[in-house]
């Protein structure tokens, strides 16, 4: 039986997908806090690349990727789609189980799809320096990748918490050349003003955003960012388009597709192209994203129009939200911290065309450790809520005799995370449902 569907570089996508162009309505524009106002693309270019502004509101139902771009993806892409025989066996499932391996990137995560695109598109407008937050290290990692091929500084700010749980996020981001600094720090006016609040603050994404915008701004650097907006969505089509040509030759096609969304771009990336094709075939194909029960975005928060971070310095989007207070416990699936999400993750939710789950870290990490045993790959935390998802579908088939085929999100692996798997291991790991 073949595992493993590989394709040949030649293969690779030129062209992103961008959903806006088949959407039954646009999505609700950003807004200027201080006006309420729908606010003009030309005021995103303050912060952001002006061709990644251009992308954000494009209605195009292609874009093309660049040649430097491709070249770049060609080191790691395409990944490969794998087969989980061995899970299936375990699970007695007569589900067919699949899973796309974005861990194959140089840093381990999806995220280098998006990181080589905007620093290309900085440095070809001749930014020298850029800033950026992150979580659980994943992006700050992806970023500093692709501004030290290019050239251009980089400052990451990181959340404190993870700054603390993963050393090695940290050396990976400072062996690539960049700059990385815990959050809340005392380098910026809304660092210091959370830590003067309170100076244990595990920090959040959401002032780890204030503290970078705020640099950015102060400096005349510019701000790159990681997920949510709808260029970052749409670089990650990569991997969905990619899918759609790996289940071809495997014969099959997705009756589920799952991921885990913290803001919603590997998710998006996979399910966006999916989704249109199943749209031209008429086919029905479920999309489940799922999240932590300690940070539960989409399951429990309101959509609504809300800052991206605390120290309200972002546009306001509509969004699923928690609110941009919002400072959620310091579980160890730490790119699943974010109170906001993707405006087209939250169209698509309340469209009904994808349903949320949230998930305790004890179970998600109970099934990541028999995905390990069986597949021989570690997930990563944020990864692991994906592939519990998919086992419980898996699970439900051999309950019901019903054949499904289940495609995974596989974001990242999960390297530079075994503290998270030692507590768990030890019985450490705590519920927070």
């Amino acid at each position: 039986m073949q595992r493993i569907f590989n394709l040949n570089q030649h293969d690779l996508p030129t062209r992103w997908y961008n959903i806006q162009a088949d959407l039954d309505r646009p999505l609700d524009p950003p807004l200027d806090p201080r006006t309420q106002e729908p606010l003009s693309p030309e005021a995103l270019t303050a912060l952001f690349a002006k061709t990644c502004v251009e992308q954000e509101v494009s209605t195009d139902r292609y874009i093309d990727i660049p040649p430097e771009v491709q070249e770049t993806y060609r080191l790691w892409r395409p990944t490969p789609l794998y087969r989980a025989t061995n899970l299936e066996r375990v699970l007695d499932t007569p589900a067919h189980i699949y899973y796309k391996y974005e861990g194959a990137s140089p840093t381990g995560s999806h995220k280098t799809n998006t990181a080589v695109p905007q620093a290309y598109y900085n440095k070809l407008e001749g930014t020298m320096r850029l800033t950026t937050e992150t979580g659980a290290g994943q992006w700050g990692s992806a970023l500093s990748f692709a501004c030290q091929a290019l050239g251009i500084d980089l400052t990451v700010f990181m959340v404190k918490i993870s700054y603390q749980q993963k050393p090695y996020r940290k050396a990976m981001i400072e062996l690539y050349g960049g700059e990385i600094v815990a959050s809340p720090s005392d380098r910026t006016d809304a660092g210091r003003k959370i830590l003067s609040e309170n100076p244990d603050s595990p920090g959040s994404l959401g002032i780890a955003i204030s503290e970078a915008i705020e640099l950015a701004m102060s400096t005349g650097a510019k701000y790159a960012l990681g997920s949510v907006l709808n260029h970052v969505l749409m670089h990650q089509t990569v991997i969905g388009q990619e899918s759609l040509s790996q289940m071809e030759i495997a014969g099959e096609y997705p009756d589920a597709v799952v991921g885990c969304v913290g803001g919603g771009s590997n998710f998006g990336g996979l399910m966006l192209p999916i989704l249109h094709d199943a749209q031209e075939r008429g086919r029905k194909v479920e999309f489940i994203a799922t999240e932590p029960t300690a940070c539960p975005t989409i399951t429990k928060g309101e959509v609504r129009y809300d800052f991206g971070d605390e120290a309200e310095m972002t546009p306001l989007l509509r969004m699923h939200t928690l609110g941009h207070k919002f400072v959620p416990p310091p579980i160890h699936a730490g790119g699943l911290r974010y109170h906001g999400m993707a405006p087209i993750i939250t169209r698509l939710v309340e469209d009904g065309v994808i349903e949320p789950r949230a998930y305790d870290q004890v179970d998600v990490f109970k099934d990541a450790v028999l995905f390990a045993r069986t597949e021989a790959i570690i997930p990563a935390p944020e990864t692991s809520h994906a592939v519990h998802a998919a086992m419980e579908l898996a699970r439900e088939c051999a309950r019901k005799d019903e054949k499904k085929v289940i495609l995974i999100g596989f974001s990242g692996h999960g390297h530079f995370d075994m503290s998270a798997y030692n507590a768990y291991l030890a019985g450490k790991l705590v519920r927070t449902s």
